[in-house]
């Protein structure tokens, strides 16, 4: 089943949650992932200079309701840090992408789709799930921002209606085919322009001072080879950075970003160019001193990236039930993460004993995940963690875990991974086209008259 998600505001805050997944256990449906519109969830109640700015097959559109969005859209851009149009052309945006909305809910009504009480309920849990709260604290959050709990269900049931259209719409019109895909291959793997290769390096750097002498120059370069040395028998990488590389990016494991080819020093191209993800290169040396690099990643800029990082974690699940609240299940796990990090118990054992999931015999080891083989708000923690770092309770909708990164690798994806992944980059940027498309075509048989312009 397909995974939506959809933004609210509560208490001042977006909020994604996905509002129609179903999955079995921890691991969703592999189904790809599609974007609702963003709304702002704001009670729908006219100030006392509003006034109607266009109407929409019957639908009015308010000045104040072109003025919320504007103000969430400015908002959003400042957290982004975005460059921000005019205010002038954004309200001109705001209201057309306004009328768009209205004329899909229009089509969606007279089209008998219909959103059940219970779809609801499910996208005000994954809400809270996502702010680690309960129902009842968010209804609660809702009431203290002066909103209508009726008219907050109300948005969040437009929405799902808009976003099952387009699934009913959209979707099925656009197919990739084999063929589509070897063509794109063969274009973007024939493209010999640096511009269009992307490489992500890390580097370990052993500087050398400008007034070195020649002792200390071979000093400093045994040094580099030491390190060369321990990072081509498989140490951590990251964990070298940190101990020995003089450049400021050892916060990061050294790493220089993904980059065009054109953007590195030619050394560095040429110290590398014969190498494979993951390789390390021999010591090179540059004007700032010894420099021990590795390939993280390598890709054309047209193609979706053909490596992945993949995480191996162990977590201990306890689900919620009329025996155990959400907040004693809380309690219980920081008890357990208490217990580990004092070094008075054993994570794995504490999984074996207590985790109510099918990991627990390996004592909560969930083996090696790739991106997206995890629920979000999962997959989301575990992300932000460190090797053997071990994580706050977390609650997702299988309910809370305690969860523990063991390691994490860079695995270049199979044939048939690499296409199924152009495939779906693909599907993508043609949903994008044809819903472009639709919504024009829709927006132009749509009964629609500008009134007052917005102010």
């Amino acid at each position: 089943m397909t995974k939506h998600l959809v933004a609210v505001t509560v208490a001042g805050f977006f909020i994604l949650a996905g509002i129609s997944a179903q999955a079995q256990g921890l691991r969703p449906s592999t189904a790809g992932v599609g974007a609702a519109p963003l709304i702002r969830v704001q009670p729908d109640v006219a100030q006392p200079a509003d006034f109607i700015v266009a109407v929409v097959n019957s639908a009015p559109i308010t000045n104040s309701e072109v003025q919320r969005e504007v103000q969430r859209v400015i908002q959003q851009m400042t957290q982004q840090r975005a460059p921000q149009p005019e205010r002038k052309e954004l309200t001109r945006q705001v209201l057309e992408s306004l009328i768009n909305q209205k004329a899909q809910l229009h089509l969606a009504r007279e089209t008998g789709v219909r959103v059940e009480e219970a779809a609801v309920d499910q996208a005000l849990q994954n809400i809270a799930r996502q702010n680690q709260i309960d129902v009842p604290e968010l209804e609660r959050r809702i009431a203290a921002e002066g909103l209508v709990l009726s008219e907050f269900r109300n948005q969040l049931r437009e929405q799902l209606m808009v976003t099952r259209l387009r699934e009913r719409e959209i979707d099925p019109k656009v197919r990739i085919s084999d063929l589509e895909v070897d063509q794109y291959l063969q274009e973007e793997q024939s493209n010999s322009d640096p511009a269009a290769a992307e490489i992500n390096m890390a580097q370990i750097l052993v500087a050398v001072p400008d007034n070195a002498n020649a002792e200390q120059i071979a000093a400093l370069q045994t040094k580099a080879q030491r390190a060369q040395a321990r990072a081509s028998a498989g140490e951590d990488f990251a964990l070298l950075v940190r101990e020995l590389s003089d450049a400021s990016d050892r916060a990061n494991g050294g790493q220089l970003g993904l980059r065009t080819a054109n953007r590195y020093p030619p050394l560095f191209l040429d110290a590398t160019q014969a190498l494979a993800v993951g390789g390390v290169s021999g010591v090179v040396r540059s004007g700032a001193g010894f420099h021990v690099l590795k390939v993280l990643e390598k890709k054309r800029s047209g193609l979706p990236n053909m490596t992945v990082t993949q995480s191996r974690a162990r977590h201990i699940l306890l689900r919620v039930s009329a025996q155990l609240s959400e907040r004693a299940a809380r309690d219980k796990l920081a008890e357990f993460r208490k217990r580990i990090l004092a070094g008075q118990a054993d994570f794995a054992a504490l999984a074996r004993d207590n985790s109510q999931d099918g990991s627990a015999p390996q004592g909560g080891d969930l083996g090696w995940a790739s991106p997206g083989m995890f629920v979000p708000e999962f997959e989301e923690v575990m992300n932000r963690l460190a090797p053997d770092q071990i994580s706050e309770p977390l609650v997702s909708r299988f309910g809370v875990h305690l969860i523990q990164l063991l390691e994490r690798r860079n695995t270049a994806l199979s044939p048939r991974e690499q296409r199924e992944m152009v495939r779906s980059m693909l599907r993508e940027k043609k949903l994008d086209e044809t819903y472009a498309t639709w919504a024009q075509d829709l927006r132009g048989r749509a009964y629609v008259e500008m009134r007052e312009p917005p102010q």
